[in-house]
């Protein structure tokens, strides 16, 4: 027959066997799953729990796989653990019972209300056993019998809380460490390259609406205050200079022409009379130089009005295309003297121009670069250079104010037409990146703060 097993042998056996499942262990809630579990081998006992003392919870109780942290118990039991490793009530592994436990948390009247709520879900007999790591205690276990704990006991979960302590630092103290310092040195990294990005360079450039205009395009205005009667060309119709474009009503100045006229015949009948009876009578003889004046009076009325009734045809000044709205808009409309109707243009002599919001100028010099992107294909952009900038913002059609600047294409590109529409970006002066991206809100700011 076998002898039978020396118990010493067996706690020592169970005693290292827990030292070395805790040194294996590969994360801290499988560490701390092992602690109120497995230590019944070397100590018994009915409940175990486990406090965490960098995060201040309750990490692990025996039986369950994990506490929930919002628990009545698991808060009142985490609550009083913090409060005894305040006044350092647990620098050793010691026995006690629920009254002493509570004493020790020093919550003086309380004392008695924690004692009868730890009563009714702890047995009587306890042993708080501090996981310490030089003058730092990780964490506290606790175990929980009817029982109390004898010192032999105590002096063994004082050799495992050393087994327990070292291997915890391991997986959350120097793990800990090595990941603040790694993310520290991420984080410190990341705000370097970040604050070097925003000392790039960068070129300012804004968007701004823009049109394809005329360029020094001939201005067909209203020579008098009329009615416009007929539009003769559509919109964007061929002309060639002297064709005619635009008629005026010119039933008013025929009228004043005849009124003028027959005042005309008879100033010129009074200065005949006048001179037969100079002749013979003195007082008709004086009244010539009056008639005479008169005479040239109406005369230069009517060849006014004659004139006049000759400029109300309107004809093109040059060759080119005839450049304006509905011709149903304009036919029957009141103009008043000098009134532009239209434009006739050049169609391969074409311009940018572009409407600048306040709020989005930048500083531009002529020969700044511009690139436009066509409505009508955004992919490929036009390019162009800045000739001249507004100095004073202006309403829009819009209503939006905005700065009125003019840009030359670079070259000829069969796309462009006069009328079309897009976006321009204009590039400006080099900035740093972190002024370009504040743009906005700085000026946002200091109108706000009227600075």
């Amino acid at each position: 027959m076998n002898p039978p097993p020396d118990r010493r042998l067996v706690a020592l056996s169970a005693l290292l066997e827990i030292e070395k499942r805790a040194r294996a262990a590969e994360s801290a809630e499988a560490l701390g799953f092992l602690m109120v579990n497995d230590t019944h081998m070397v100590v018994p006992y009915r409940q175990a729990a486990f406090y965490r003392a960098d995060e201040g919870s309750v990490q692990a109780l025996s039986g369950l796989a994990t506490p929930d942290p919002d628990a009545p118990f698991t808060r009142r039991l985490a609550g009083l653990m913090k409060r005894l490793l305040r006044r350092d009530a647990v620098a050793e592994p010691r026995a006690l019972d629920l009254a002493e436990l509570s004493k020790a948390a020093g919550r003086g009247g309380d004392a008695e209300d924690d004692a009868a709520f730890l009563a009714a879900h702890l047995p009587a007999g306890l042993a708080l056993v501090p996981l310490r790591r030089g003058e730092t205690v990780l964490g506290v276990l606790l175990l929980a019998r009817e029982e109390p704990f004898g010192p032999a006991e105590t002096q063994v979960l004082g050799h495992l809380a050393d087994a327990f302590a070292h291997a915890w630092a391991a997986l959350v103290g120097g793990g800990r460490r090595r990941r603040a310092t790694r993310k520290g040195f991420i984080a410190a990294l990341t705000a370097a390259a970040v604050v070097a990005l925003m000392a790039v360079p960068v070129r300012q450039s804004v968007l701004a609406p823009a049109e394809v205009v005329a360029q020094d395009a001939a201005l067909v205005r209203a020579p008098v205050d009329g009615v416009v009667e007929a539009i003769h060309v559509a919109p964007n119709a061929v002309v060639a200079e002297g064709d005619l474009l635009v008629t005026l009503d010119g039933r008013e100045l025929s009228a004043r022409l005849e009124i003028a006229r027959q005042q005309l015949a008879v100033a010129e009948a009074e200065l005949r009379q006048a001179r037969q009876q100079a002749v013979f009578d003195d007082r008709s003889r004086a009244r010539i130089a009056i008639l005479e004046g008169r005479r040239e009076q109406h005369a230069a009325e009517a060849g006014f009005i004659e004139d006049t009734l000759a400029r109300i045809r309107m004809t093109a000044p040059r060759d080119g295309i005839a450049v304006f709205d509905d011709p149903d808009d304009w036919e029957g409309r009141p103009v008043a003297l000098g009134e532009r109707i239209m434009r006739i243009a050049d169609p391969k002599a074409q311009a940018l121009e572009i409407h600048l919001a306040v709020s989005d100028a930048i500083v531009l010099e002529p020969g700044s670069e511009v690139r436009l992107f066509l409505n009508i294909d955004p992919a490929d952009p036009v390019p162009a250079r800045l000739v001249r900038a507004g100095y004073r913002a202006s309403p829009t059609p819009e209503g939006v104010m905005a700065y009125r600047l003019r840009a030359e294409f670079a070259a000829d590109d069969p796309r462009l037409r006069i009328g079309l529409r897009g976006t321009a970006k204009l590039h400006g002066e080099e900035t740093r990146l972190v002024l370009y991206l504040l743009r906005r809100p700085i000026a946002a700011a200091r109108l706000w703060l009227g600075l």
